[in-house]
């Protein structure tokens, strides 16, 4: 048996929540909770992609036009469509250094499968939980880079530490906290210095708006020999429930005399059969420019959510990371209290539901996480609440 399995802490985080809020319903059943903790989307697909899925369907209906297996890597038309994309950001990538997923939280653990066990692997704390329990299951040993409000939650290399893979989210999950273009030259000096490999996490990279944060680990030089990225449509076009991502391995990038991209290619054409056909022109869809206008309208209703939080969080001088490049805002709990202690707080005394930070890792003690991705309604409501009960 495999016992790293044996090793994984409970997962808990969620599942305690949910069952101190329906406990909370069952006692106040009148009781409107405005819900800021999920990270799911609330806005449903826009126009373009349900176009695309309507023809993709109707195209199945036909012998003519109908699809089977796709390509295992993904279509060529939908490698195509991202590429272009890479294209206007300024950064040159081949179709076949793009692999099409179900969406990143899938990638995120596979990619494990190029890697030997036992290998030694910096995860920044506050953490995305998957990140960890994936290298625990795998036997790999976990280096958790604590964070805090004196870095801003962005741990930077340490030359004494060792590692094999380093994983970055920025925009981070949970955090919201953001990584500049110099501290990420920093770390792939690290890594290209280190030998190690960077699995850039760029879930949210569609909510910067500050140019002087790279959307893409590959706007740093050398990153194409230290990196693979790995991105979703789940939160930049709503694909939470449709499921589909890239992750992009340059041809550049080998180590031990092996390249990682034929590796991947191997790894995919054995463990998959590909993305249906019709999610495929769903998401080719999203980079048309009709489909480019659409999903930035749908994030910048996410990004009003996180001004209005962010706004009432300024008139409470609570200290906060997060939400002006990310959907999610990292608050500093007030009058010390504990991460669970303010969650009950909220829910008892303003019927708010957030996330506390120490779910995320013992460094998220103190701290708590909103998201951005519920409706304004709800949001307004939400910041009129807080300031009644802290102001």
């Amino acid at each position: 048996m495999n016992r790293g399995y044996a090793d994984l802490e409970d997962s808990y985080l969620f599942h305690r929540i949910g069952q101190k809020v329906a406990a909370f319903e069952a006692e106040h059943p009148d009781a409107h909770l405005c819900r800021m903790g999920i990270g799911d989307v609330s806005l449903p697909l826009c126009d373009a992609v349900i176009k695309a899925l309507h023809a993709a369907v109707d195209e199945q209906a036909s012998k003519a036009s109908f699809h089977g297996y796709m390509p295992e890597c993904g279509a060529d038309f939908l490698r195509e469509a991202i590429a272009r994309h890479y294209v206007s950001r300024g950064i040159g990538l081949e179709p076949d250094e793009i692999f099409v997923s179900s969406g990143a939280s899938d990638d995120l653990g596979s990619i494990l499968d190029i890697f030997e066990r036992g290998i030694e692997v910096q995860i920044m704390e506050p953490a995305y939980p998957a990140y960890v329990d994936a290298n625990v299951m795998d036997g790999n040993k976990v280096i958790a880079r604590e964070s805090g409000k004196e870095n801003g939650f962005l741990p930077m290399p340490d030359n004494a530490l060792p590692a094999n893979l380093i994983y970055i989210c920025s925009p981070a999950n949970p955090t919201g906290a953001t990584y500049g273009r110099q501290q990420l030259e920093s770390w792939v000096e690290y890594a290209i210095a280190n030998d190690a490999i960077i699995i850039f996490d760029a879930a949210y990279e569609a909510f910067i708006e500050d140019e002087s944060i790279p959307h893409s680990i590959y706007e740093v030089p050398g990153a194409r020999e230290c990196a693979i990225e790995i991105c979703s449509l789940s939160k930049t076009a709503g694909f939470t429930g449709t499921r589909c991502g890239y992750t992009v391995v340059p041809k550049q990038l080998e180590r031990d005399g092996m390249g990682l991209n034929a590796m991947w290619v191997r790894n995919r054409t054995t463990r998959t059969n590909g993305v249906s056909y019709i999610t495929q022109r769903a998401a080719a869809a999203v980079f048309t420019p009709e489909g480019q206008a659409q999903v930035k309208a749908n994030i910048d209703v996410y990004k009003g959510n996180a001004a209005v939080l962010m706004e009432a969080l300024d008139k409470l001088d609570i200290w906060y990371t997060g939400g002006r490049n990310a959907p999610y805002i990292w608050l500093e709990c007030p009058d010390g209290m504990g991460s669970w202690e303010f969650f009950d707080f909220l829910l008892e005394r303003a019927n708010i539901v957030g996330t506390p930070g120490v779910g995320f890792g013992p460094c998220g003690e103190g701290y708590f996480r909103f998201s951005s991705f519920g409706s304004p309604e709800d949001t307004r409501l939400a910041a009129s609440r807080l300031l009644d009960l802290l102001g």
